[in-house]
């Protein structure tokens, strides 16, 4: 066939056209961290990342499995990206992340909901999936991996305030709570080289970050043994004593020397693997944030033996002592499940006793949901009504509400440093400032112990820290203003 030279210009610009895509992201951090992985294979190979699921070739939804009304929020959104697709019959529809590995496929054949399946540890197939659907074959990769951590990807950062980033250190979880599906859609437990993590946060503060949290399901469990990770410890002081032993203590450390103003957050913490080692090396760094989140998840002795969480009430009680001791002014946060399988109202009672003795600064409550495929679903009966578990999350979230605003109600008065993260969802108030006559800045962002804190301010912007005294607060922010 002959073509004219336009049309032969034409044909060579639509062949160079790069693809787009678009990402949408629920659930958790180690998501987001995940999703800016993603987002860093594809464009290496070329593809173009966009803002609008309506200008994209490929609609990739990173999914959440912790819950089941997390499940029914992206079936959701698949219908009516499914929709979308009748004006474009060419674009390609994917579901990445833990949903993806939980159902495989499921999605793709009995609910014929989408195009692509990936689990977590195969984001690096997904430029050739993409290539299998667009020559007409099937894009499915759920296999997970007991190596792949994505050490040598440089993300790309997905947050947007170019101050904060996450860092995952380690991927899946050895665990086995029986509530969770973690290690059924996430894998074994590996950490990852502590080099490559530190020059990860080395290279976040010289373009400007100035604060990383390192991500992982169970961080106070990360180890890296000499040239690898998580090994039979005798065995490698055996062959080879000089090489050195990273732990999550030691890891803090490295990342805490790059800079002082580089501020350290991590999560998740787990009771039962938190050493006061860790606690240590928190006190002694002055950029290593002192908050804790360390999930309880249930007052009751017998109902944390039948999670399989590895601890009891009064296990747990030890190690908030310890950090109080270890770290005073510590911030501490937790995760509580209400109404799991045969709790009775004696050990919801535990629960919220436990609440008012530890007096927590956030709690993040859920009821149970029961998961298929975890050992709680296959070895017990979800008997707990719906109503009753809502009334007991509602009465521990009610009771939570006030001992925030308690917590809050202390700092009045108090200075802290402050790292401004962007601007409060109220900025650009409309009353004027007397001198200048422009809007007046409205700040945010948090002190050591993890609190929102926001004030007023001509002269900061994002990324500076200052110094605000409190004023006034409600139960989730506190309220300042900046000393000179």
């Amino acid at each position: 066939m002959n073509y004219t030279e336009t049309e032969k210009e034409e044909i060579i610009v639509s062949e160079k056209k790069p693809k787009k895509f678009f990402v949408e992201t629920y659930g958790c951090q180690m998501n987001v961290s995940d999703s800016e992985i993603v987002t860093a294979l594809l464009q290496k190979e070329g593809y173009q990342s966009s803002s609008s699921p309506a200008e994209a070739d490929v609609i990739l939804i990173n999914t959440c499995a912790i819950r089941e009304n997390a499940e029914d929020r992206v079936r959701t959104r698949i219908r009516d990206f499914k929709s979308a697709k009748k004006q474009n019959p060419g674009m390609i529809i994917g579901v990445l992340g833990c949903m993806a590995e939980r159902m495989k496929t499921k999605l793709l054949e009995e609910e014929n909901l989408v195009d692509m399946v990936v689990g977590p540890d195969a984001y690096r197939s997904l430029p050739s999936l993409i290539n299998d659907l667009e020559e007409g074959g099937k894009a499915v990769n759920v296999l997970l991996s007991r190596e792949e951590t994505y050490a040598d990807v440089n993300p790309v950062r997905l947050s947007g305030n170019g101050i904060t980033a996450f860092i995952s250190i380690m991927r899946g979880c050895d665990n086995m709570c029986s509530f969770c599906v973690v290690p059924f859609t996430r894998g074994r437990e590996r950490s990852r080289d502590p080099e490559t993590i530190v020059n990860e946060a080395r290279l976040l503060f010289e373009e400007g970050y100035r604060e990383v949290t390192l991500l992982g399901q169970n961080v106070d469990s990360y180890q890296w043994f000499g040239g690898g990770p998580k090994k039979d410890l005798e065995k490698v002081i055996a062959e080879n004593k000089n090489r050195e032993i990273v732990n999550f203590a030691s890891l803090l450390e490295k990342v805490a020397r790059i800079s002082p103003l580089l501020r350290i957050r991590f999560s998740t913490s787990n009771p039962q693997d938190m050493t006061d080692e860790v606690l240590h090396v928190i006190a002694k760094y002055h950029n290593i944030c002192k908050y804790v989140h360390l999930p309880m998840q249930s007052g009751s002795s017998r109902v944390l033996e039948m999670m399989n969480r590895g601890y009891n009430r009064e296990k747990y009680l030890q190690r908030i002592k310890a950090i109080r001791t270890i770290i005073p002014g510590c911030g501490i946060s937790t995760d509580i499940i209400a109404g799991f399988c045969s709790e009775t109202e004696e050990e919801h009672r535990e629960t919220i006793s436990l609440l008012e003795e530890v007096k927590f600064d956030y709690a993040y409550t859920f009821a149970y949901s029961e998961r298929p495929g975890t050992p709680a679903a296959k070895k017990f009966k979800d008997d707990v009504p719906e109503e009753v578990k809502s009334k007991r999350m509602q009465e521990i979230l009610a009771l939570q509400r006030r001992q925030s605003l308690e917590s809050n109600k202390e700092d009045i008065g108090k200075e802290f440093e402050v790292l401004i993260e962007g601007y409060s969802k109220h900025s650009r108030r409309n009353h004027l400032s007397t001198n200048s006559h422009k809007p007046i800045a409205e700040l945010m962002g948090r002190n050591t112990q993890n609190k929102a804190i926001v004030f007023t301010s001509e002269k900061y912007k994002p990324g500076d820290y200052v110094h605000v005294r409190i004023t006034k607060c409600t139960s989730g922010t506190l309220l300042g203003e900046v000393i000179n």
